[in-house]
């Protein structure tokens, strides 16, 4: 059971992984013409800078996950690279707790901002007039899987504080 959660987990990073870089080249070939269209033929796209914003916001929300899976976020270790194998662990169980109650309350919040922008036909004031339902819904789905990501760090943590234990002698003195 626990393979098959994990291979079910790993395919719907992929699909997430995939998305969104699918999601970088249209903003590459997206952004190159409408500075073309802007700089050459002076006709800029009423559409670009919209897309593209929102679009960026799902590159960092849904990439969050993936990038914390294989434990690509930005951090200094040299301090806790020291520490003995245990308290590395129990630091790492405390962070992937931490975070798991950082994207749940992100989640929360995400859910209450896109139900409230479902609720009253939020539109942004362009002349897209994009729903604001849609970047709004990207907050509780990055911050959802993130969350389950941190949680699978927990465990894996857990696993190690419990498995060390019994292997590292204590100093009493």
């Amino acid at each position: 059971m626990t393979t098959m959660a994990m291979r079910s987990w790993d395919g719907l990073l992929a699909v997430l992984r995939w998305t969104s870089m699918a999601v970088l080249v249209f903003m590459m070939v997206s952004i190159c013409y409408d500075a073309t269209m802007r700089y050459v033929f002076a006709a800029p796209t009423s559409w670009s800078l919209e897309i593209n914003s929102f679009l960026l916001v799902y590159l960092a929300v849904i990439g969050a996950a993936e990038a914390q899976r294989h434990d690509a976020h930005i951090r200094i270790t040299f301090f806790k690279d020291k520490l003995p194998t245990r308290i590395r662990a129990f630091i790492d169980l405390t962070t992937g707790l931490l975070g798991t109650l950082f994207c749940i309350i992100l989640v929360w919040r995400g859910g209450i901002m896109t139900m409230q922008a479902f609720e009253y036909s939020e539109r942004v004031s362009s002349s897209l007039g994009t729903p604001m339902v849609y970047p709004y819904a990207l907050l509780p789905i990055g911050f959802a899987a993130l969350g389950v990501q941190f949680l699978i760090d927990a465990a894996r943590a857990a696993k190690r504080f419990r498995h060390n234990h019994h292997k590292e002698p204590t100093s009493h003195g």
